[in-house]
């Protein structure tokens, strides 16, 4: 078992995004990167907690490799755009790799450099890719939000 922790924005969406891979063990989504212990959702929505909305991944590497993950991550949001995500607008919905080590350090900065060497963004990548940060469970009812409600995240999924 491994994990990896990934904020795209909204929380709901790449949460829903990540539950659809093989080998993907279990998914939570919260908060990490900030500065405030135990942050709730009206709170980290200010923006003064500067935590981002993140989704902790347990994997199986033997099923799905974290190069896969990355592949997902980068496939599911715009790494272009500092603090939003479509409507949502603040340092909560950043662009941000939570590495478990220097290993995934290392994958996520060959990751982006190959992205920016094959020009597939016009615009710069503005992804921070920093050491994992204490994750803090969000309340329940954001937990698979998407699939307590038989909604769809995205078109494709």
């Amino acid at each position: 078992m491994a994990q990896a922790t990934f904020a795209a924005g909204c929380f709901w969406g790449v949460e829903a995004a990540f539950r659809k891979l093989d080998g993907v063990i279990s998914t939570t989504v919260g908060y990490t990167g900030g500065n405030t212990d135990d942050p709730g959702y009206e709170e980290v929505c200010t923006g003064a907690t500067g935590h981002a909305e993140a989704v902790h991944i347990e994997f199986d590497p033997a099923k799905v490799s974290y190069e896969q993950l990355l592949d997902l991550f980068w496939e599911i949001h715009d790494p272009t755009t500092p603090n939003r995500q479509g409507p949502d607008v603040g340092t909560q919905y950043r662009s941000a790799i939570f590495a478990h080590g220097p290993q995934q350090e290392a994958a996520a900065q060959a990751s982006r450099e190959r992205l920016v060497a094959e020009g597939r963004f016009a615009r710069p990548i503005v992804t921070e890719i920093v050491p994992a940060a204490p994750f803090h469970r969000a309340e329940d009812y954001h937990q698979q939000y998407f699939e307590k409600r038989g909604r769809r995240a995205f078109g494709w999924l």
